[in-house]
């Protein structure tokens, strides 16, 4: 999702982790999709907006606020990106929803229909993530995927070579950081939470996963992600 806040992660969190590391062996990976597997979501939200002439400041102006609550305390159910996340609301009343909030430059409205496919045309694939997850799933390392939908299309003919399990949030009903969708991510996997590392470039979805003993990797480029995965797991990246 477009990121526009970050929560701060509680000071307890490192002493947890050290804890869950000294008495569990790292077997799996957990990774996110965009932003992870894909270039920064902040490119392809950038692009859109240039593209369509869409007044900055009124993105902004309910990004903030919705996506504030989003990862606030709480179920928050009237919140939009709840209701799209978990699947509780069509990608069309989300895009009207939205749409309604934001103003071209020249003080127009925004088309809502097809404002998501819009929104992402700019996403692309971060190739060396893609490869970092073939190799892990053919050398028998336990992978899923772990996505809060924000109603895009999954080049879904890449998972079998890629993923052991995929966790998309509006199929479930469920979306990070609540709780139960991590622990249900690792048991499709057969693992526990302190046998799994979990990668995200949201550092609230991070937070929320280490409270529950698995052990986060804060993405923010391929190279140091791939490094710090494979130190965890003690495999080989050739």
């Amino acid at each position: 999702m477009p990121p526009i806040l970050s929560a701060a992660r509680p000071a307890s969190t490192a002493q947890g982790l050290a804890y869950h590391q000294a008495v569990a062996e790292l077997r799996g990976v957990i990774t996110d999709w965009g932003g992870v597997l894909t270039n920064p979501i902040s490119d392809s939200v950038n692009a859109w907006l240039a593209a369509e002439g869409i007044d900055r400041a009124s993105y902004v102006a309910v990004m903030r606020g919705w996506v504030k609550q989003a990862y606030a305390g709480g179920q928050q159910d009237t919140n939009p990106i709840h209701a799209l996340e978990r699947g509780e609301c069509t990608n069309d009343e989300f895009e009207l929803a939205l749409a309604r909030e934001l103003v071209l430059e020249d003080g127009g409205p925004v088309a809502g229909p097809g404002l998501l496919a819009r929104m992402f045309a700019g996403s692309v694939l971060d190739e060396a993530m893609v490869s970092l997850f073939r190799r892990l799933h053919a050398d028998g390392v336990p992978t899923g995927l772990l996505s809060n939908s924000w109603g895009g299309s999954y080049p879904t003919e890449l998972f079998p070579e890629m993923f052991d399990a995929v966790v998309i949030s509006s199929e479930v009903g469920m979306r990070k950081p609540e709780p139960r969708i991590f622990l249900h991510a690792a048991g499709l996997l057969g693992l526990e939470p302190e046998e799994c590392v979990f990668v995200d470039d949201i550092e609230a979805n991070i937070t929320a996963a280490e409270q529950l003993g698995f052990t986060g990797v804060l993405h923010s480029d391929a190279g140091g992600t791939a490094d710090r995965v494979a130190g965890l797991l003690r495999v080989r990246l050739a």
